[in-house]
């Protein structure tokens, strides 16, 4: 937590496991920005406290996902790789 004395935010959670949630907001209103497991995965999260949906997630090799959509609706829209670019169209299934 951060802040004064009654007004202190959440702004980082740390698990056993080595992963790593990061919140952004004023207090009582905090959101996921962004959770770091210890694999090295990196989830980037955007979205009002309650609505944060993914729309990034980098991996240790270089890999990243770009993710559109409503939370828990997310779909993958673009692969990048080290080698080349995927693009995707559609709905998500």
């Amino acid at each position: 937590y951060e802040g004064e004395r009654g007004a202190d935010r959440l702004v980082r959670v740390e698990f056993a496991n080595g992963n790593v949630q990061h919140y952004e907001g004023e207090q009582g209103a905090e959101r996921n920005v962004r959770t770091e497991f210890a694999d090295g995965e990196v989830q980037y999260y955007e979205g009002e406290r309650g609505a944060e949906r993914m729309v990034r997630v980098e991996f240790a090799d270089g890999t990243v996902q770009y993710y559109e959509g409503e939370r828990g609706a997310e779909r993958m829209v673009r692969l990048v790789l080290p080698s080349n670019v995927v693009h995707y169209e559609g709905e998500r299934g």
